[in-house]
């Protein structure tokens, strides 16, 4: 597959377009013009770089990428460690990050609600970043365990842990700054991947239990539905490399 047929694929099924995101969505670094094999993983890391030499990948996409509003732009250290290695193997890097987490079939969210067994049906917060559901009422503490125990992961709640969650709200990552607002949408639990200091407070004044899953463990899911639609449609080798972080 020629890279920018993906890179124009791409941009328009995330709809790139659609959002005012902290980084650059879409292709970050050129590489090569033909892609055949493609490691997909949830950040440019080093290590994801160092995996995808050891396979002579010619693409990695990520969802935490590069050229992050307000970081410092000089290429030196880290940054330009990494970024030698993809210029010296002529590897492509394409980053998603708002996008994918919006996606209403292949996104972070969806594939959260697909794990859990939730069935969306509504949406709140700015730009409608958080996603809703209606469950049947159980503890917010058996929420928490039911959560751990498909991510794989220990689990934080906050707050009244048995609250009787009948709406529930969630969205992945980094989305505490969305606890108000999921709220006042009715929700009786929200969950986000990390966990702030004031979140805390809010969860115990409110009466609404926080639940934070991980950051990285809330966002490994949906790098891997758009890895596995690419090699449905195009028939591209896509391989998805877990890079273990445990926030």
């Amino acid at each position: 597959m020629q890279r920018d047929e993906l890179r124009n694929y791409l941009d328009r099924f995330l709809e790139v377009a659609r959002f005012r995101d902290y980084c650059p969505n879409g292709l970050q670094v050129e590489g090569r013009g033909d892609i055949r094999l493609l490691v997909c993983g949830v950040t440019a890391c080093q290590a994801l770089l160092d995996a995808a030499v050891a396979l002579d990948a010619d693409a990695i996409l990520v969802h935490h990428g590069w050229f992050w509003r307000g970081e410092d732009a000089r290429v030196v250290g880290i940054r330009r460690t990494r970024l030698a290695t993809l210029l010296r193997h002529d590897i492509n890097l394409f980053a998603f990050h708002l996008p994918l987490d919006h996606h209403p079939g292949l996104g972070n969210n969806m594939q959260l609600a697909r794990l859990f067994g939730w069935l969306p049906d509504g949406r709140c917060g700015e730009d409608e970043s958080c996603w809703l559901a209606t469950l049947t009422a159980v503890a917010a503490s058996v929420v928490a365990d039911q959560v751990g125990s498909v991510l794989g992961r220990p689990t934080q709640l906050i707050g009244d842990a048995e609250r009787q969650v009948k709406r529930v709200a969630w969205c992945s990552g980094g989305a505490q700054g969305y606890f108000e607002q999921a709220i006042a949408a009715g929700a009786d639990l929200f969950l986000s991947g990390e966990i702030s200091e004031p979140t805390v407070h809010l969860a115990r004044e409110s009466g609404i239990p926080y639940l934070a899953a991980g950051h990285h463990a809330t966002e490994r899911y949906g790098v891997q539905a758009l890895g596995h639609h690419l090699k449905e449609r195009f028939g591209l080798d896509c391989r998805f490399i877990d890079i273990d972080n445990p926030v």
